[in-house]
């Protein structure tokens, strides 16, 4: 593994990114899920006057520091501009405070407040510090032409988030929007193609549950000229401008559109209880259901109201402070008491350090109110991890299943009548495939399903295909790159293993217990009774309608016993 780094690199004559890397994962969030290392770029304009942009967080705080101070001296620089303000960056702008007392910050209002709430923190204890805030769009003139306007983008997860568009170099520095999380030693986007899949991942885990919010920052991001997307984590965006805009747009657009919706009220005192709900929101969108994130910190009542009234199930996140849940999330929960009508499915989560009264306070409200639960109630203490995030994933996808249930029980019931489409339904359900178990393991994860709609697909190399329904579970163990085995049930002995990955698991459910596995040579579990395994690399995937198409390499295999493959008869296309 590569040590992190920092790559510094001109983009002009005037201004410089500072890549912080690493080709570790950073930490346990699920927008790093892909475990593709990331970068935080940081940017340095030099005119008259000096701005530097977004110092990393506490992970490059040193080697971000020890590379600016080799290039450039601190002392030059007048302005720090913050997209976004939180207490992992922090660590590195007090470090900074120390060799260069002089800077003034430049963020949003939101921002600011962050920012001086967590420097008069013990752990930082900084009680003088320059700080300027924008209100609106202003501009900041560095000398030389560079004029920097200042683009509020607030969202319930960075309420502080703004972006900076330089009209001499035509530059968009666009902090969290168009990101990815990938490292490499490529700063620009040529070959744009090979980050399709890094930077959808990106939208799905971070934007997608503030659907109507990044809709309002692309509209206000129309009018600036970019020749490059200066963005905050992976490739600068030049050779996709046009194409990545229009797939925020119609990604944007997509989840907009959704006909049920669920909102997610939440607030987080360090973070942690945010991750959760960002988890149980990507379960949720997984299954095709909106979702509308709510900051209860920052949001008005009536935002609330709304978002009560128009969705089909509410989730409330909290931690525990004193005791006691957030007095925001006290007010959230009276207006939802009045105005969510009792079909409406519930869900409550939280994070906690010595004690969960809240999440208790929550369950109990809504219990005693009468509101059917679309998952237990979650409560992590202090940080969750790899497995926790996947269980709160998956406890997204059981809700989001309820709540379509729930809406599909009070429709009433189709005409019995054949139609053409029940017709084609019919002729389709008469394609047959072989029964086979999908199995794979990363790290402390594992993943199962039963699967039918397997194909060989190259003889050179020898590749198959794989349909994966959006919702499953497996699915976000199966991008580009990662491992599994693809187990081929036998005929006569396949009907204990097919009811075992058949059942509906629960969240976290380990999906072996009782079955007789060894590992594969990649890692990833094979079920002795099977008549044959093939352990596969996962070359590409294509989005098709409501499921993925994983094409998959062969990499080895072995036929373990005698017989022939089982296949599975449907009498209509319309399911499995």
């Amino acid at each position: 593994m590569k040590p992190r780094d920092v790559q510094v690199f001109p983009i002009t004559s005037q201004i410089t990114v500072l890549r912080s890397r690493t080709w570790d994962r950073l930490k346990f969030e699920i927008e790093y899920g892909l475990q593709r290392g990331t970068t935080a770029n940081s940017y340095l304009i030099r005119a008259d006057k000096t701005a530097l942009f977004d110092p990393p967080g506490e992970s490059f705080t040193e080697i971000f520091l020890e590379a600016l101070q080799k290039r450039f001296d601190p002392k030059t620089i007048d302005y720090v501009i913050l997209g976004h303000v939180n207490p992992n960056r922090c660590i590195t702008l007090k470090a900074l405070l120390k060799i260069a007392p002089q800077i003034t910050f430049i963020c949003s209002n939101p921002a600011a407040i962050n920012l001086k709430n967590i420097f008069l923190e013990p752990e930082f204890n900084i009680q003088q510090f320059n700080v300027k805030v924008v209100k609106g769009e202003e501009i900041l003139d560095l000398g030389q032409g560079h004029q920097l306007e200042f683009i509020p983008t607030p969202n319930p997860r960075f309420p502080g988030q703004m972006c900076t568009y330089d009209a001499k170099s035509k530059i968009l520095f666009t902090d969290k929007l168009f990101g990815a999380h990938v490292c490499g030693d490529q700063v620009l986007d040529e070959g744009w193609k090979v980050y399709e899949e890094d930077r959808r991942y990106y939208f799905d885990c971070i934007m997608a549950p503030y659907a109507k919010q990044i809709t309002t920052a692309l509209e206000k991001l129309r009018d600036k000229p970019a020749n490059i997307y200066a963005t905050g984590h992976g490739p600068l965006v030049r050779y996709a401008l046009t194409e990545l805009t229009a797939a925020y747009q119609t990604w944007t657009s997509t989840q907009k559109s959704q006909e049920l919706s669920v909102a997610i009220i939440y607030a987080s005192a360090y973070g942690n209880t945010a991750i959760l709900g960002q988890a149980i929101a990507q379960g949720i969108i997984k299954a095709g259901v909106g979702v509308e994130s709510i900051n209860a910190e920052t949001a008005e009542p009536e935002e609330i109201k709304a978002a009560i009234q128009k969705s089909a199930g509410f989730i409330f996140g909290s931690p525990t402070l004193g005791g006691h849940a957030p007095t925001q999330i006290q007010t959230a929960l009276g207006i939802t008491l009045a105005n969510a009508d009792k079909t409406k499915i519930a869900g409550v989560f939280g994070s906690y350090g010595w004690s969960g009264e809240a999440i208790d306070l929550l369950e109990t409200k809504f219990r005693d109110a009468g509101y059917r639960f679309g998952f237990e109630t979650i409560r992590i203490k202090f940080k969750p991890t790899d497995v926790i995030l996947k269980t709160c994933e998956e406890a997204g996808t059981d809700f989001a299943q309820a709540v379509k249930k729930a809406t599909k029980s009070r429709q009433p019931k189709p005409s019995a009548s054949e139609s053409e489409s029940a017709r084609t339904e019919q002729a389709l359900g008469r394609i047959i495939g072989s029964l086979c178990v999908v199995t794979c393991k990363q790290g402390d994860l594992n993943g199962a399903m039963l699967a039918d709609w397997v194909s060989q697909a190259t003889f050179t190399p020898p590749g198959l295909t794989i349909a994966v329904a959006k919702e499953r579970a497996i699915e976000s163990l199966l991008h580009n790159g990662n491992q599994f085995v693809l187990n081929i049930l036998q005929e006569g002995n396949h009907l204990g293993l097919m009811k075992q990955f058949l059942k509906p698991f629960a969240p976290g459910e380990d999906r072996f217990a009782g079955v007789a596995t060894e590992d594969a040579e990649n890692g990833s579990p094979i079920l002795k009774d099977a008549l044959a395994y093939v352990e596969c690399s996962v070359g590409d995937r294509m989005e098709c309608g409501d499921h993925w198409v994983v094409y998959a390499v062969a990499q080895k295999g072995k036929v373990l016993h005698e017989g022939v493959t089982a296949v599975h008869h449907r009498k209509s296309g319309s399911h499995y």
